[in-house]
């Protein structure tokens, strides 16, 4: 999905459904991912030495940057509705 949203960039025909839905899912998988190694990781995934803790943060900060997770789906809905032309 990120690949077609950068192809389609690319091409000079952005997508805006396209790019969001690729936003949405890769930051809520990447912060999916990082919580369950947290989890596996035990309070040892909370410290400040574990790569993991600073994995999970960084990967929240990804549904908040550029367009919440939220504003990414009232995109995807508007493109859907037609309340966006493409």
């Amino acid at each position: 999905l990120v690949y077609k949203a950068a192809w389609l960039i690319d091409q000079g025909a952005p997508n805006p459904a396209i790019s969001s839905a690729a936003k949405l899912y890769a930051s809520e998988v990447a912060v999916k991912v990082c919580y369950d190694a947290v989890q596996i990781f035990g309070g040892y995934g909370y410290s400040k030495e574990s790569d993991v803790e600073r994995f999970f943060r960084d990967a929240r900060a990804g549904t908040i940057y550029e367009g919440t997770s939220e504003i990414q789906r009232l995109i995807i809905a508007r493109v859907l509705s037609g309340k966006i032309k493409l």
